[in-house]
C-alpha cells in the first residue's frame, strides 16, 4: 500500500496513457516505419494537461508542514488528495481520513471501541468523530492533535473526552482500550497516554512508509475478510494472554 499522499486519479491518468499507447500499437495504428523502429513517445495533449492539472492540484492540496508524526498536513478533504470521508461500518458515521492503511488502522480503532466502549451510531450525532481539521487549525505542530491535519488521527467524542482531562473511562473501558491498541501493535496511540492528556484521541505513532503500518494494515484487512473475525467479535479482554499482549503496547 502507498501510503505517499499521490493522488490515485494522477497514477490512473498515467496508466491510461500506457494503456492507450499499447492499444495503438496493437491494433497497427502506430504501423509506420517510426513505429517499427521502436517505442515513440506518446503525443496526446489532452492526456498531458490532464497529468499537469492533477500535479498542480496536488501542490495546491500539501502543505509542506508535517504533522506531529511525520506525515504531510494537508489543505482540503474530498478533493482528489489523501484525505477523504469514509465510512465507518456497523456506525452510520463517517470521518474523515488519510486514505489508505492509515484509514484502515483508524476505522478498525473506531469499529472496536464502538462494538466495546460505548455505541456511536444512531442517536449520537455528528460531533461523535473528528477527524481531519484544517492546518489553520493547528497551533503547534509538535502536539499530537496536528496530527488530525494530515489526516492521520481521530478524536472520538470529542466533547465527552476534553483535552487535558483524564479518567474520562472506567477501569473496564481502560483494559479493552488497551486490548484494540494491541491490535495496532503500537502503530496507533491513545491521547490518554501522554503526558497532556487528550482521552479521545487516537493517532498513528510512526511515520510514512513505516512498515509496521502496512503490516498492521494488511493483518486488519485480512480479519474484515474472514467472517468470527475482528471489529464486531467481542473478545474476552480479560484472558491472561490478551492481557499480556495489552502491557507490551502501554
Amino acid at each position: 500500500m502507498n501510503n505517499s499522499g499521490i493522488p490515485r486519479r494522477t497514477t490512473l491518468l498515467a496508466a491510461a496513457g500506457a494503456t492507450a499507447a499499447a492499444s495503438l500499437t496493437t491494433t497497427g495504428l502506430l504501423a509506420s516505419p517510426a513505429a517499427a523502429a521502436g517505442p515513440q513517445p506518446l503525443r496526446n495533449d489532452a492526456l498531458k494537461e490532464a497529468l499537469r492539472r492533477a500535479r498542480a492540484r496536488h501542490r495546491r492540496l500539501r502543505t509542506g508542514r508535517p504533522s506531529a508524526n511525520g506525515w504531510d498536513m494537508q489543505n482540503a478533504v474530498d478533493a482528489d488528495g489523501a484525505v477523504v470521508t469514509c465510512p465507518v461500518p456497523g456506525t452510520g458515521l463517517t470521518v474523515r481520513l488519510r486514505m489508505g492503511d492509515p484509514q484502515t488502522v483508524l476505522v478498525h480503532v473506531i469499529r472496536r471501541f464502538h462494538y466495546e466502549v460505548d455505541a456511536l451510531g444512531a442517536g449520537t450525532g455528528p460531533g461523535a468523530l473528528l477527524g481531519w481539521t484544517p492546518p489553520s487549525a493547528v497551533r503547534d505542530a509538535r502536539r499530537p492533535e496536528s496530527n488530525l491535519a494530515s489526516g492521520t488521527a481521530v478524536v472520538i467524542r470529542p466533547g465527552s473526552y476534553p483535552a487535558g482531562v483524564r479518567d474520562g473511562f472506567t477501569g473496564a473501558q481502560v483494559q479493552t482500550l488497551r486490548d484494540i491498541l494491541a491490535d495496532t501493535e503500537g502503530v496507533v496511540r491513545w491521547g490518554g497516554d501522554d503526558r497532556h492528556p487528550y482521552e479521545g484521541l487516537f493517532y498513528l505513532d510512526v511515520p510514512p512508509d513505516d512498515a509496521r503500518l502496512g503490516r498492521v494494515a494488511a493483518k486488519i484487512r485480512s480479519w474484515n475478510e474472514v467472517p468470527g473475525a475482528g471489529a464486531g467479535v467481542v473478545p474476552d479482554v480479560t484472558e491472561p494472554a490478551r492481557r499480556r499482549r495489552a502491557e507490551r503496547y502501554r
